[in-house]
């Protein structure tokens, strides 16, 4: 059954990945280090955490909310969904993340990290990496998430956690993506079904007690 899922929630992620494996390097290991630079680089030159208003010529942005019930009380939820490290067997090419820096000023947390995904393709994988800044408001129940990963697309998210009561939370995840006008359609299609596959998979994963 878990492998009839990861192999269902695999293929919009594995539509998009092998758009942008061509702008993806062959699979290597990266340095922590080496990784911290990109981050910097990519944050400084992209500015991935600003939403501009209005977009540079030749770029779109369009955005979607997507919720999903978890039979689990709201805290243990909140704990478990908003660590990435969780997000390694959700999402199928997740090979690890490494966290750049870890701060926490007036209840907000915030997490400077790269995840890097390892595309399974002929004749060589491909690895992506995706660089982000992730705010958890620890007392609102909630995260934000900017990212930027190759081929220049820009993710923006946040991510609130209901309360319904009798140990049931709804997780909203409201995405915006920003990329070229020609890749614009399919990166909202392809990114909001890969988020959808990864909200099963955690829902799974929470509601048997293995997280």
């Amino acid at each position: 059954m878990k492998t009839r899922l990861l192999r269902l929630l695999s293929a919009p992620l594995l539509a998009l990945s092998l758009v942008l494996s061509i702008m993806g390097t062959p699979a290597r290991a990266d340095t922590d280090a080496q990784l911290a630079l990109q981050w910097q680089y990519a944050w400084n030159t992209y500015k991935f955490s600003q939403v501009v208003d209005p977009l540079p010529d030749g770029r779109a942005r369009k955005s979607q909310s997507i919720s999903i019930v978890i039979n689990a009380p709201r805290t243990r939820v909140f704990k478990a969904y908003s660590n990435f490290e969780n997000h390694i067997g959700a999402n199928p090419f997740l090979e690890r993340v490494v966290t750049h820096s870890d701060t926490t000023k007036h209840g907000v947390r915030t997490k400077n990290l790269t995840a890097i995904e390892v595309i399974p393709v002929e004749p060589d994988p491909i690895t992506l990496n995706t660089h982000a800044q992730q705010r958890i408001n620890l007392e609102r129940y909630c995260y934000e998430v900017d990212s930027w990963s190759t081929g220049n697309i820009v993710t923006h998210q946040k991510i609130v956690f209901e309360s319904l009561g009798a140990s049931r939370t709804r997780v909203t995840e409201n995405l915006t993506f920003e990329t070229t006008v020609d890749l614009i359609d399919f990166t909202l299609s392809q990114g909001v079904l890969a988020h959808q596959g990864i909200q099963q998979g955690l829902k799974q994963r929470i509601e048997s007690g293995e997280l």
